[in-house]
């Protein structure tokens, strides 16, 4: 559910450009995300700084797109929003602070450099995307870019994730043993 959440401004935004323009749905995207942040708020939950980040990415390159009529600032925004998120993940490891152990640590126990590569290859993950979306925003047409920005930005996603499942995979204790150790033995 919290996936769908997430998505909503991306999904209504995709909408509202098939239906309308890039104009109109820079205009839906921001009022989603504004509903986004007031929702979650409004049921008396902490927003998370990265919903934050993403409300204020999406007012200010999303009302420049709107004020100035000029596309290319919504092409920026996924893109300033992947960068600020590579760059904390790899700003915060010099400093001893690993925000994906931060984050995931209570479900899932790790060696300690097991998680520095993760954070690594997440940050590292985020500028390339980041720097992908500006290749197809400055190379294709923006209907392209809205079709990338919806489908292809969730697919890197979600086979990132895969990847990195496969990867953890071997990392995580094999409950087999156990589990034989407690049956009976056989007869």
């Amino acid at each position: 559910m919290k996936l769908l959440t997430d998505l909503f401004p991306v999904i209504l935004f995709f909408i509202a450009f098939k239906v309308a323009d890039i104009y109109w749905a820079t205009g839906v995207a921001i009022a989603a995300t504004v509903v986004q942040v007031g929702w979650t708020l409004a049921r008396g939950r902490k927003v998370a700084n990265m919903q934050w980040t993403s409300l204020a990415i999406i007012v200010v390159f999303g009302g420049a797109t709107l004020l100035l009529r000029d596309e290319t600032f919504i092409k920026w925004k996924p893109t300033v929003l992947y960068w600020l998120a590579g760059a904390a993940f790899l700003g915060g490891l010099p400093f001893g602070k690993n925000l994906l152990k931060a984050v995931m640590s209570e479900g899932i126990e790790l060696p300690e450099d097991v998680w520095t590569r993760l954070c690594i290859a997440w940050g590292v993950f985020f500028l390339a995307k980041g720097a992908l979306n500006l290749w197809v925003a400055y190379t294709f047409s923006t209907d392209t870019w809205v079709n990338f920005k919806l489908f292809g930005g969730m697919g890197l996603s979600i086979a990132f994730v895969i990847a990195q499942a496969f990867w953890l995979a071997r990392y995580i204790p094999d409950d087999e043993p156990a589990k034989a150790a407690a049956e009976p033995p056989k007869p």
